[in-house]
Formats: C-alpha cells, structure tokens, sequence
C-alpha cells in the first residue's frame, strides 16, 4: 500500500479533525500543507502514528488502512451480484416473497433485498391487485420518484403518452428513462388485469451479456464504457409536453476496480450520434452490434407473465425488460423507486449494498 502524506493528515480521526457522532469531517482539507510531511512515524502491532509538524498526532489503525487504501479498493467489489441468463436464473430458484411478510417482517424484507441485489429482480407475491397496495409496497423500501410520467403510474394501451409502451406493439429489450441524466434506477410493475392473450414480460441480464463481451472483446467493452451518447425523448400528446436529454456511455464503471454498475441500453430513445468522432463511429457500431447480439440470444432471454397479485421489482441499471405484443385489454400500474433509498434501506437491514 502506498499512501500520500496530504491523504493521511486528510484522514485524521481524532477528535478534532473528525465528528465521530455524525460522521463528518472536522479539518479543513485546505488547511493542510500540501508539502506536509510528519516529523516521526512509528509502528506498534496494530496501529501507525504520526506526528505532524504542529505537534498532532494522527494514529491509523492497520486494517482500516487495508480497508480503505486504493489498492484495497481496487480488489473490492462493491455490490456482489450472481449474473445469469435464463437456465441459471430458473435453476436458483429463487423464492419470491409473500405481501405480509414483506411489509410486516424485516426477514420478509431483507430476503427479498437480498435476491434483488444479487439478481437485480424479485417478486412479491399475493398483492392486492389495486394501485393503492402496490404503492404501499414501494414506500416500504424506498422514496417513490415522482417523473413526468407521475409519481404512481397506470397504463393501458390507449396511447395516452407519445410512448410505445402505451400502445399494444411488441417491445424490444431497453432500460427505461435513458434519457434522464440520471436514470431511474428500480422500475415497479404490476399487472392489475388483461383480458386477452400475449403480454408476456421478456427479461435480460445486461450485466451477464456485458460480462460476455468483456471475455470475448475486452476492447469493444473498454469503447462502451468510454464513448458518451446522447437519449432524447420528445413528447407533444394532448397536455404533455416534454423534452428530455440524457448522456453517457452504455456502459458505466467504477473507474478504479472496472465494476459495472450502469447499462444504459435503449434503442428507441438513442438520439442522433454527433458526439462521436468520425474514426470512432464505426468501431462504436461494431461493438454496440456484439452487446446486441449478447443480449439477443435466446438462452438470456427470460419470459414471464405478469398477472394480478404478482408485483415484479427490476433494477432498471442492470436488467433489460421488454414485452411481447398482446390481445385485449390489458391494465398496469407501478412506479420508480430513488435508487439511494433502495440502497439505503438494504445497508441498514446489514447487506453489502
């Protein structure tokens, strides 16, 4: 481990440098010399202390150095997931979680935590099928984020919006709201009836696709996390009028450890490529073509049908959605939950989040 002497003044926690109650930085980082360096260091079993020129003395205690040195960060993962496409996905398993015991037990909570995190879905079942019960369901792990579609929202396919989810149309695997600066981050659904046939929900593993291109074309990997690209979404229907512009690349890490922790895939919403060089476009082309390929595979695509009393939670940074075309009529609810709280609400119930 290697550690500049401006970091270690920085670092200080003792009692003047550092709020222990509310966990907050005390010193004043552009106080501190950026030539420090300490008059003596000395080493015990556990703990290395430095005394600065003014007299302070800082102590660190080892294994938090491990802990927080970029070199131990660098190995860190910083959300465990399990990848998966659709065999692996249904030979887990994975249990879903009653109504009552998700809003009542903090087990009910935690288990489904625990499964959306690694898998970046989950499903309560034996929901009330009214737009009252499901929101009821999302306040209890989070913030709902209120956008232009509404806070809750409810759909058929009446082409109320200038979108083609508000229609009958097949959709291709996308995440939503690519045009957002910062896309939602966790997507609710729940199927409140249909009276037809179709409409099955198709879900993908972006990061189990990404993951494959990573072993197979690490430079086309590499090109989608560096080259941002612009998403629009333009709305003139009846009183809705909107014009929202997002940008990054499809692919967003953690720059120090190359985690994945965004995929910002979506097709219909991609807006013209004029923030591309001329030498890059085609090799952007290329390497969106194998992310597309990965991500149409058969063997990722994972089918489900949604029907009242099932609510389906997704990570909208990690899993593709779409949906066949349907018959008759068909009525949705659900909403966007504050990526953070969803987070926060894990960290506190214990999980690595």
């Amino acid at each position: 481990m290697r550690f500049d002497y401006v970091w270690l003044r920085d670092h200080c926690l003792s009692a003047s440098c550092y709020n222990s109650k509310t966990h907050q930085r005390s010193l004043d980082t552009a106080s501190v010399d950026l030539c420090i360096q300490p008059k003596t260091i000395r080493l015990d079993e556990t703990t290395l202390f430095f005394t600065w020129p003014d007299g302070h003395v800082t102590r660190y205690d080892l294994d938090w150095l491990v802990k927080n040195s970029y070199e131990g960060q660098k190995q860190k993962v910083i959300q465990p997931r399990i990848l998966w496409n659709a065999e692996i996905y249904q030979q887990a398993q994975v249990p879903s979680v009653d109504f009552q015991s998700f809003l009542e037990t903090k087990e009910g909570l935690k288990n489904f935590l625990q499964n959306f995190l690694l898998y970046g879905i989950a499903f309560v079942e034996n929901v009330p099928p009214t737009q009252e019960h499901t929101e009821k369901l999302a306040e209890r792990i989070s913030l709902i984020r209120e956008t232009i579609y509404g806070r809750m929202w409810y759909f058929t396919s009446d082409f109320s919006r200038g979108d083609t989810a508000y229609t009958k149309l097949a959709l291709d695997r996308h995440t939503d709201t690519t045009y957002f600066q910062e896309p939602c981050g966790i997507q609710v659904f729940h199927c409140l009836k249909h009276e037809g046939t179709g409409g099955r929900t198709l879900l993908v593993d972006g990061f189990y696709a990404a993951e494959q291109v990573l072993q197979k074309a690490p430079e086309e990997f590499e090109l989608l996390s560096k080259v941002p690209l612009k998403h629009e979404y333009i709305e003139n229907v009846g009183e809705c009028h909107n014009h929202m512009i997002g940008v990054g690349p499809v692919l967003n890490i953690y720059p120090w450890n190359k985690e994945l922790y965004m995929i910002r895939y979506n097709n219909y919403d991609r807006a013209v490529i004029n923030t591309v060089p001329y030498d890059v476009v085609h090799r952007w082309y290329t390497a969106h073509r194998t992310l597309t390929i990965e991500l149409r595979k058969p063997e990722n695509e994972f089918w489900v049908k949604l029907k009242p009393g099932r609510v389906l939670f997704i990570d909208n940074w990690r899993v593709l959605h779409g949906r066949e075309s349907f018959t008759g009529y068909r009525q949705l609810c659900g909403c966007y939950l504050t990526r953070d709280d969803v987070l926060n609400t894990a960290r506190l119930l214990g999980l690595q989040a």
